[in-house]
């Protein structure tokens, strides 16, 4: 009588997902801390130099982050049309408002929701999809929520009301946002 050793199937948590890098984790997440930081501590009505900056920042945070997307095809090839499209709206959204910094610090609640909100779409639409090919129950929740939120702002991107709350929002998000994509960077470094 021989004796046939068996495997059990990996537990759901044993299955290795595709993630991107770790540092793209935290500097997109660090960038996101910094601009939820401004909005929130930042005297924005008085300093001109403050809302000047951050301007900047932003249109360097969405170049940046439409960059991140696009290297990270070359890192996971898994979902690379998302991540493609991501990038290119991420690189787009960045340019125009690095190009006319004048026209977008005027129009920056309009924009800042417009823009925030097509990017809640696509991002939501993506962690969404990703969701379902493995990424977890954490990825699908965000990726509601950023559909969620996304459709709300750009159905109502026009509001002046709507487009000072969303700072209010997009500062608390991106703090707790940053924080929290620096925490995972790391923790996927360990592992």
């Amino acid at each position: 009588m021989t004796t046939a050793t068996t495997q059990a199937p990996a537990a759901a948590s044993q299955v290795q997902t595709k993630q991107r890098p770790w540092w793209l984790t935290v500097m997109t997440g660090a960038l996101a801390f910094i601009i939820g930081a401004i909005l929130l501590w930042g005297e924005l009505g008085t300093k001109l130099d403050v809302y000047t900056f951050l301007v900047a920042v932003l249109g360097l945070y969405f170049l940046i982050d439409g960059i991140f997307h696009i290297v990270a095809i070359f890192v996971d090839h898994s979902m690379w049309g998302w991540k493609l499209f991501l990038g290119i709206i991420g690189i787009a959204a960045g340019l125009y408002v690095l190009e006319y910094p004048v026209v977008s610090a005027i129009a920056l609640p309009k924009i800042y929701v417009l823009v925030l909100g097509i990017w809640g779409i696509m991002s939501g639409v993506a962690l969404f999809i990703m969701a379902f090919q493995g990424g977890g129950w954490g990825a699908g929740i965000m990726g509601a929520l950023g559909l969620i939120f996304g459709l709300v702002l750009t159905f109502n991107y026009s509001d002046f009301g709507m487009g000072l709350a969303m700072i209010w929002v997009g500062a608390i998000w991106g703090v707790v946002g940053g924080i929290w994509l620096i925490v995972r960077g790391f923790q996927q470094r360990r592992a």
